[in-house]
């Protein structure tokens, strides 16, 4: 067993997290993460209302008693969602864990404390983790350039960058990208991470709700198999390449460059939702990181975190076999 601040913090036994992820957070995957001894996360915008969160919390909560969490994605949006809703709804259900993301999370962050929450706050850069880290949330969950949607716009790599959180966090920080094997989690420990976030890596599970064609297509895939859209308007999102994510590529290449109106109806978050029902991989987008080229199978969600536990067991104790006794002169 591999204890950790994060471990002995949220009460689980293995210090991996569920990426809350949208339309696939729903109650079968977070629910068979925590019972793996992982933390599973219920995405809240997956939702459409504050209500509806409300019942799959329940439906959640009747499929495991151990420790689960919900995520709170803060998305730029014409017609924001009812976040303070959302908020309150878990709240009132009992939730004590949340996921927090995006810009400005200080109000949401202030009232699940208020509350006696625990909260891990996603940043991508070391500067919004400090400024996260004074607005007193318990956990800093830090999202390397490898990793599958927003990796913000500074291309910081997993290596420096949680290297970089040793020396300037003082609270602990969990690991985010390029994860999905016991490996990766041994490498992020010895990085100064007190667990790692996953999320490609649930997707291709079996109680991930997704199209078995999709964890198909995960599974034949690569680490060459994402590409980048929005980056010229300043909004990179790390996507799995596909016919539409190529189309959307061509269009911000065009001389000029391109707003987000030429692009919105490929870009539809009705599309992605789709592409996860119909099992098209093309149909439209969908979010997907490099650990693609990790992932070579569908296993249960305990098989997996049974596996993860005991490579990073084993790697943690070859690695002292590495350090010898100097000889004496």
């Amino acid at each position: 067993m591999i204890a950790t601040a994060l471990t002995e913090l949220l009460g689980i036994r293995v210090p991996v997290v569920q990426g809350g992820m949208q339309w696939v957070g729903k109650p079968p995957l977070p629910a068979a993460v925590s019972n793996a001894g992982g933390l599973g996360l219920i995405t809240a915008l997956t939702q459409p209302n504050p209500e509806a969160l409300r019942t799959v919390i329940r439906e959640t909560r009747a499929a495991t008693d151990k420790p689960f969490g919900v995520n709170l994605t803060i998305l730029p949006s014409i017609n924001p969602p009812d976040y303070e809703g959302f908020a309150r709804v878990a709240v009132e259900e009992g939730v004590k864990i949340f996921e927090t993301a995006g810009n400005n999370p200080g109000k949401l962050i202030k009232f699940f404390k208020s509350h006696g929450c625990i909260v891990i706050h996603k940043c991508t850069t070391i500067r919004h983790a400090k400024s996260a880290e004074r607005l007193g949330v318990d956990v800093l969950s830090i999202d390397g350039f490898e990793c599958a949607g927003h990796p913000g716009e500074e291309d910081i790599g997993g290596l420096v960058l949680l290297a970089r959180a040793a020396q300037e966090l003082k609270i602990p920080y969990i690991a985010s990208g390029g994860i999905g094997d016991g490996r990766g989690l041994a490498a992020c420990l010895a990085l100064g991470a007190a667990g790692v976030n996953m999320g490609t890596r649930f997707m291709c599970t079996v109680e991930s709700p997704i199209h078995q064609n999709i964890k198909e297509k995960i599974v034949a895939s690569t680490e060459y198999d994402t590409t980048h859209i929005f980056r010229t308007l300043n909004n990179t999102s790390r996507v799995f390449k596909n016919v539409v994510s190529q189309q959307v590529v061509a269009i911000e290449r065009r001389p000029g460059g391109a707003k987000f109106e030429d692009v919105r109806d490929l870009v539809a978050g009705a599309r992605g939702r789709i592409v996860f029902e119909n099992g098209d991989p093309d149909y439209g987008i969908w979010t997907a990181g490099l650990v693609l080229g990790l992932i070579k199978d569908i296993p249960t969600c305990e098989e997996l975190l049974s596996r993860i536990e005991r490579e990073a067991e084993e790697i943690i104790g070859g690695m002292a076999k590495l350090v010898k006794a100097k000889a004496k002169l």
